[in-house]
């Protein structure tokens, strides 16, 4: 009687492409969790930027030199056919819930004197035009979505901090 030769791997094979596969993957996916998060940040960046951008077109256009002082005003477009001085993903990205790249986004009035009442702004926004805004953003989920805070403020200047909360970041690092 003949032997016939059997082709294949044995258990043995197998359990060793298993754990060289298990290996590799352990050393890649942190480098791929550090990529989504720079990513997630770049983004952040550039929509503080958007802000920033929209609110000067805003106070040029729309609020009589006054600045938006809600991100809801910013989403909201004039009644002549013009777009919204903002996109309308990144107006509702204001929670954790509804954040855009995994950051959520604030504009607020830190103190500025009133330059146009609401219902005279070209899109009768919600709150009064101002001559100050400062605009912040954070992660929703700090250090799995992103590390920085990012803010800007009438100034244009973009700031970001490792470590601030909102009120703390204006005196964060400018980016170069």
């Amino acid at each position: 009687m003949s032997m016939r030769k059997q082709d294949g791997f044995t258990l043995i094979e197998l359990l060793i492409v298993v754990a060289i596969i298990g290996i590799i993957a352990a050393i890649a996916v942190p480098g791929l969790l550090r990529a989504r998060m720079s990513g997630n940040e770049a983004s952040a960046i550039g929509s503080i930027r958007t802000i920033a951008s929209g609110e000067a077109t805003y106070a040029a256009a729309c609020g009589g030199g006054g600045y938006a002082t809600t991100m809801a005003d910013l989403g909201k477009a004039p009644p002549n056919g013009s777009p919204a001085f903002i996109a309308g993903d990144l107006a509702s990205a204001v929670d954790a819930a509804h954040g855009k790249s995994g950051y959520f986004f604030t504009v607020t009035n830190p103190g500025g004197v009133t330059v146009l009442a609401a219902a005279n702004t070209c899109n009768q926004a919600a709150a009064d035009a101002s001559s100050m805004f400062f605009a912040a953003t954070e992660p929703a989920s700090p250090g799995t979505t992103g590390t920085r805070y990012f803010a800007t403020d009438h100034s244009g200047m973009i700031r970001q901090d490792p470590n601030a909360a909102l009120p703390d970041i204006t005196a964060g690092i400018p980016l170069q």
